[in-house]
């Protein structure tokens, strides 16, 4: 089994694996352990310490928690694999015999979620330009200009997502991130998955900068063209950890797509093992999410594709199929609907492991947009719908960036002022409803008011 080793080293080591200047290797940090064959191509990644700003339980996400990179206060984590012969005895003997060893966790298969095929697009991205009201973002001055947009997928095609959107794409090529083992160049991967993500993203947000971060393309023994490990999204975290704190505090903006998950229990720890990532708000990743959100970046994760109606085939979960980060309280967990506002079969309910109100709310999938996967196939899964939320997220950061406006208090604007499609204000089919940009606009206008 695949695993993240969680470890707490010299403060000198701590120190160096988390400076973006310094290099340290796996063998600096661990120097060999007992039964575990390290990854050696796996570059060491600091975790900053969760610390509650006003008392309480530091592994909470529902708390206010501030995160330490601080050398005394970090620990760092690598990746290797263990014997499933020996995995119980491993997780069960390292920590006591190496005290530097704080815990070992689940490092699961992570894979995209296109929707289950066969149905045709239900109208087009001209249809999701009109309903996301970009003609009132753009008045706004919200197109998202200077806010950086990442796209943690299967890699970027600017040349397609500028031909098929009709204008030019901007891409920072300088802050974009690749695993270990993958090839190619940032905005120049093959037409896929990501392509069409990165579309969807720009149609409400066009001035955005993309950071291509191919995520999906890492490669492990067995695994499909389209699936990556958990322990490659910790380390592109810590990446866009470094690009947040470069910017300047004032006008720091960041938002973070994510149409992917964990589809099967098999690659995790049981639910109650410490190691567990489905259910377990101290896994590594999980409090990556948390650190980025407080640092000030926008989170979103699309829900997944396990819904009742029309579950993917890949779909192992027997019940509430938004695990891990996608149902994170510090993150937007987005559910799939199509432009006449009708949920599609496949978009997961709730309730959220993690937490239980998700998915957040609803955006639009299932249209002709990109074309990444042919002329006639659809933008769909809620692989698309998380992209164009973000897009929406990424066009409000345009003016107002995170020091105004944090990341907590969009999400709540967004719950707000969706468009509720029951009678409880909350439902685990739409959340709290679908995403409503001329409730968001009047919403930024009545807040700035009431600054001014």
């Amino acid at each position: 089994m695949r695993v993240l080793i969680q470890l707490r080293p010299s403060p000198d080591l701590v120190a160096a694996v988390a400076d973006p200047g310094r290099t340290a290797t796996t063998s600096d940090v661990a120097d060999g352990l007992p039964g575990v064959e390290l990854d050696t191509a796996f570059v060491p990644v600091a975790v900053p310490r969760p610390v509650p700003t006003a008392g309480g339980d530091p592994l909470s996400l529902n708390q206010p928690l501030d995160f330490s990179l601080a050398a005394e206060d970090a620990s760092v984590l690598v990746r290797g694999t263990i014997s499933d012969d020996e995995l119980a005895s491993r997780v069960t003997l390292l920590p006591g015999l190496r005290p530097d060893v704080v815990g070992i966790f689940a490092d699961p298969v992570i894979e995209s979620s296109p929707a289950c095929g066969g149905d045709p697009p239900v109208g087009d991205w001209h249809d999701v330009e009109r309903l996301l009201n970009v003609a009132g973002l753009q008045a706004e001055g919200l197109d998202g200009a200077g806010v950086a947009l990442a796209v943690l997928d299967t890699g970027v095609n600017t040349a397609h997502t500028a031909k098929h959107l009709g204008r030019a794409v901007t891409l920072d090529a300088e802050r974009c991130w690749s695993p270990a083992g993958v090839r190619g160049r940032p905005g120049e991967f093959e037409v896929d998955h990501g392509t069409m993500c990165a579309f969807d993203a720009l149609i409400a947000a066009p001035q955005a900068s993309l950071i291509d971060i191919p995520v999906l393309l890492s490669t492990r023994p067995g695994g499909s063209a389209m699936d990556g490990l958990l322990s490659d999204a910790v380390a592109a975290f810590a990446h866009l950890r470094n690009v947040l704190d470069a910017q300047p505090a004032e006008s720091r903006a960041l938002v973070v797509n994510n149409s992917w998950g964990s589809f099967s229990p098999e690659w995790d720890f049981p639910v109650g093992h410490p190691g567990n990532y489905s259910d377990n708000a101290a896994h590594p990743f999980n409090l990556m999410v948390a650190a980025l959100d407080r640092a000030g970046a926008d989170v979103l994760f699309a829900a997944g594709n396990c819904g009742s109606q029309c579950p993917d085939g890949r779909c192992a979960y027997t019940n509430r199929p938004i695990v891990g980060a996608n149902s994170h309280p510090k993150a937007l967990s987005i559910g799939g609907i199509d432009v006449n506002g009708e949920r599609v079969g496949y978009s997961s309910q709730g309730p959220g492991r993690l937490t239980a109100r998700k998915p957040d709310i609803c955006a639009y999938t299932h249209f002709s947009g990109s074309k990444a996967f042919g002329a006639g196939e659809p933008d769909s899964g809620t692989s698309a719908a998380a992209p164009v939320a973000a897009g929406l997220v990424a066009a409000v950061r345009t003016r107002w960036p995170a020091a105004t406006l944090s990341p907590a208090q969009l999400r709540a604007l967004l719950r707000r002022t969706a468009e509720d499609r029951s009678e409880v204000g909350f439902d685990y089919d739409y959340g709290y409803g679908i995403v409503d940009p001329a409730g968001v606009i009047a919403a930024l206008r009545r807040r700035s008011r009431s600054a001014a």
